[in-house]
């Protein structure tokens, strides 16, 4: 029988340990990759900014939400011009392949 080097050996148990990991950093139909985590945190956060900035849109009252570059905007705003302009300005940003509104107007 033959001996493995230990530079060998340690290869072996890094490889399989390091798989794994890296199978768990892939995507799935409902799992993001972790590059796509990332990218759709940095577009919530840009569309977030865009709202908050915005004189016509209540930011604070509209949750964003990423997937995949699926923005979905929900909450309650006073008008359906608000609800447009919160869209438009989701579309805007870079990234975003898509907008889906949920957004409510409020009763009165």
């Amino acid at each position: 029988m033959r001996f493995m080097s230990r530079t060998r050996v340690a290869l072996i148990v890094t490889l399989l340990i390091a798989f794994p990991l890296l199978q768990a950093c892939a995507a799935t139909a409902t799992r993001e990759s972790t590059g796509e985590y990332l990218d759709d945190t940095a577009i919530t956060a840009k569309v977030k900014t865009r709202l908050l900035g915005d004189p016509m849109v209540s930011g604070f009252a509209i949750s964003v939400e990423t997937f995949r570059g699926r923005v979905i905007l929900s909450g309650f705003v006073s008008a359906q011009t608000q609800i447009d302009r919160a869209v438009a300005l989701a579309r805007e940003v870079s990234g975003v392949r898509e907008v889906q509104s949920a957004l409510v107007i409020k009763s009165r």
